[in-house]
């Protein structure tokens, strides 16, 4: 069984990016890494990576302030509260904030590039991948065993 508390990000994936907390996309997945770091678990996986700087972006939280919040040992639910003071959107905006993130793809040549040689890197010759939350979940899948 999986134990959140203490992610082992070289045994298993962080949660999907889909996966939601407060109705914020990404925040599980920013706490799975960001656990696994703190306990030198992380693997390749990094903690403030471009799509954690979309969240600190957003919701103008210091990516910083929030690792050292992590690090108290607060519960998802803890830190989403933690957040919720730190921050002043309405649902409305995390709902709109976190349908984009899950939506949001590669845009120019360069991002489809980029996405192309993840997919050819697993040998994949899979079409159906328009966006990073695709991208992430199905590299995620692959990299712990998942069939191509």
């Amino acid at each position: 069984m999986i134990n959140y508390r203490k992610p082992d990000l070289t045994e298993h994936p962080p949660r999907s990016l889909r996966v939601r907390l407060g109705g914020y996309a990404h925040l599980c997945r920013l706490l799975d890494k960001a656990r696994a770091v703190i306990a030198n678990k992380g693997g390749e996986y990094h903690y403030n990576c471009p799509l954690d700087e979309a969240f600190f972006g957003f919701t103008g939280i210091d990516h910083a302030a929030m690792l050292a919040e992590i690090k108290t040992g607060k519960t998802d639910v803890e830190i989403l509260a933690w957040v919720s003071t730190q921050t002043k959107h309405q649902p409305h905006e995390i709902a709109a904030w976190s349908a984009w993130l899950e939506l949001n793809g590669p845009g120019g040549a360069d991002g489809h590039e980029w996405v192309a040689s993840v997919l050819k890197g697993h040998k994949s010759a899979r079409d159906d991948i328009r966006s990073f939350a695709d991208l992430l979940d199905f590299d995620d899948y692959v990299s712990f065993g998942g069939a191509v």
